[in-house]
């Protein structure tokens, strides 16, 4: 058995007892330099963690990730991604409707305001002030628009039509199903006077399950 095989099933044994170790703790229960455990480590195959400024360790066939490509033990989080800016910006960039820092923070379980800060400043991500709070996009731009539109979609306001406006946004749908939303809203106007949103309409089909293709909901000239 060669020294370095040796110290790799110490090193191994170790973590299968404790699951996550800072190197110093772990240099002197294998009696060794700090740079050797490094080197252990690297044989074997680590992680480094995504919290506590990365001065966890542990060995990559430990974790079980979760569907966010996270995992935890107690307090320390690791991450498939790596660090904790690598980690921001892999979620950010896959989110659906990107997401804040408050949103983040609760996923990681660590503050992160300041990181994303400056990796916005870095053009590593990108961001739009949406109500009290900024929202992180991809930096992708054609990612970033799709995210923006569904964020835009879940911060509209609750539809509040009556019954009788939902009706006629409905009956008209079914009367001329290939109309785009903008040409709903004026056909109501016009023959109801009645004044409906476009948006207010986008919502009221969402809420109900009613899904229009790109042809048909996109608006197109009205008819004389």
């Amino acid at each position: 058995m060669t020294s370095i095989t040796a110290p790799g099933e110490r090193l191994v044994s170790l973590f299968t007892q404790t699951p996550c170790w800072m190197i110093q703790p772990l240099a002197a229960k294998m009696r060794y330099s700090i740079p050797s455990v490094r080197r252990f480590l690297a044989e074997v195959g680590y992680l480094s963690s995504f919290t506590h400024n990365g001065g966890w360790y542990t060995l990559r066939s430990i974790p079980r990730f979760d569907r966010a490509g996270l995992w935890f033990y107690r307090d320390i989080g690791f991450s498939r991604a790596g660090s904790l800016t690598k980690t921001l910006i892999w979620l950010v960039s896959r989110s659906a409707a990107g997401m804040s820092a408050e949103m983040l923070g609760e996923i990681l379980r660590c503050r992160c305001h300041a990181v994303l800060v400056n990796l916005w400043r870095k053009g590593k991500i990108d961001r739009d002030k949406m109500g009290r709070c900024h929202f992180y996009f991809s930096a992708d731009p054609p990612t970033a628009a799709v995210q923006r539109r569904a964020r835009e979609m879940q911060n509209l306001p609750e539809v509040k039509f009556s019954a009788e406006i939902a009706v006629l946004v409905l009956a008209e749908f079914i009367r001329n199903p290939d109309s785009g939303f903008e040409q709903l809203a004026e056909k109501i106007s016009q023959s109801k006077k009645v004044a409906v949103n476009v948006k207010e309409i986008e919502k009221l089909f969402d809420q109900h399950g009613l899904k229009k293709t790109p042809l048909t909901a996109r608006s197109a000239p009205l008819k004389p």
